[in-house]
């Protein structure tokens, strides 16, 4: 008798091949030049063909990633929006307020600064653009400070906080407001500035979500 020669079953075979998986490298680069095309030109005088000249490629190869413009934008939002940065555990409400400003002044220098500058005022008539900015840059800081207050009031330091959901805008507000409200450039504010402002503002954060002040030494 011979060998059967019916094909394995085709749970057997090798699965097929669906392409070239994609290059988170060329992705990153995609993104980091669109960043530069923004702070040069903003987001009216962005264009495709500019950022994929930017990074070295095609504007095939840009296109077989993000289907237009604003998804491009959408993107580099959210690479360099919040979601990097951990929930603060110090132990106490001072130590975490202290860490969330910081981060959050942070990331209104450099790069980060850059993006939203560049986008804020597209997105005052920009629908998509002002979801990708609230999802990547605000829900994330607000998130963090909602759970730095309930953490407080937990272990006893603080009473309870009427209007949660509000005091994220209050905490960070003035930080936001501080650097978006400026001549000088996200580039231009080194490290240590930031620190130093966010640590400035942190004692009227405290008040406003009823922590105590400590007296300087």
């Amino acid at each position: 008798m011979t060998p059967s020669t019916t094909p394995a079953h085709p749970a057997d075979a090798a699965p097929p091949r669906r392409g070239r998986p994609r290059d988170a490298a060329r992705d990153r680069a995609l993104l980091d030049a669109t960043l530069a095309v923004l702070a040069e030109s903003g987001y009216g005088g962005l264009t495709t063909a500019a950022v994929a000249a930017r990074a070295g490629v095609s504007t095939a190869t840009l296109y077989r990633r993000w289907s237009s413009k604003e998804d491009l934008v959408i993107a580099a939002a959210a690479l360099h929006g919040e979601s990097s940065y951990e929930q603060p555990d110090t132990g106490g409400l001072e130590g975490d307020l202290r860490v969330v400003l910081r981060d959050k002044a942070a990331s209104m220098t450099g790069e980060p600064g850059r993006l939203i500058r560049a986008l804020i005022g597209e997105a005052a008539h920009n629908t998509a653009l002002a979801r990708a900015l609230v999802t990547a840059f605000l829900r994330p800081v607000y998130g963090r400070v909602a759970e730095v207050v309930r953490r407080a009031v937990e272990r006893g330091e603080i009473p309870p906080v009427d209007g949660a959901e509000l005091l994220g805008e209050v905490v960070v507000g003035p930080v936001m407001t501080h650097f978006l409200l400026t001549p000088q450039l996200p580039e231009d504010v080194d490290e240590a500035t930031a620190r130093e402002t966010a640590d400035r503002l942190l004692p009227f954060a405290l008040r406003a979500v009823g922590g105590t002040v400590r007296p300087s030494a």
